[in-house]
């Protein structure tokens, strides 16, 4: 049976579209969730997409914290139901309480867009399950508050928990923490990342295919549950 990921659309989501791409891409059935709804409708799966939600008032996240799709969401998160939060995604699971620590903006002050080299830290959750740990990737990253920040102990915290999912090298774009670039819940099930996978599923365009594995990850875990 194919597995159903809904993808959720906020006002000001950009990447809906390019992530319900990368799932059918990926072999898998994406569902549109609205914003406005209490129902995940009984999909497998849930990606937050990219964008500007609600126009990124107050802080980026901070309103889509609390739109009603999220009363539904958060317990169903807690439960392991996977989900991904790709760049404003990741800002509203950050807001949500759903993964620690907070995306700031970037050091400069400037919004950046360019592809960046990525070395996926750990495969042990259901969006990463295809890559290997120690692998290098190279995805897009559009963002300008994209520099994820804990304070000392959090930090720690994460990396002897292995939360950790993907780190830059090569260069720090943003001043994130620790070059961070994606963390996982403890469980695993819930992955935020701050660059785009969703914009590296197809060899004619972009930077290549990497990002590809992010999807045919959960599709992979889903079939075999």
């Amino acid at each position: 049976m194919t597995a159903r990921v809904g993808v959720v659309t906020f006002p000001g989501s950009l990447d809906d579209a390019d992530a319900a791409r990368a799932v059918t891409r990926a072999g898998g059935e994406p569902v549109p969730l609205w914003h406005g709804e209490r129902d995940l409708h009984g999909v497998d799966a849930v990606i937050l997409p990219g964008g500007f939600s609600y126009g990124d008032y107050l802080r980026c996240g901070a309103i889509a914290r609390f739109a009603p799709v999220m009363s539904a969401l958060v317990p169903a998160a807690r439960a392991g139901l996977p989900v991904l939060g790709i760049c404003n995604g990741f800002q509203i699971l950050c807001e949500a309480h759903l993964l620690p620590g907070a995306l700031t903006r970037n050091a400069g002050l400037r919004f950046i867009s360019r592809d960046v080299r990525l070395r996926i830290e750990t495969a042990r959750t259901p969006w990463t399950s295809g890559y290997t740990a120690g692998q290098q990737i190279v995805v897009p990253l559009k963002s300008g508050e994209g520099a994820y920040a804990a304070d000392p102990g959090t930090l720690a915290e994460l990396e002897a928990a292995g939360q950790v999912v993907a780190r830059y090298i090569e260069i720090n774009p943003n001043g994130s923490a620790a070059d961070i670039a994606g963390i996982c819940s403890d469980s695993g099930s819930v992955v935020g990342l701050m660059p785009h996978p969703e914009h590296a599923v197809d060899e004619l365009t972009g930077p290549g295919s990497d990002g590809l594995g992010f999807f045919a990850s959960v599709i992979s875990v889903l079939a075999g549950a």
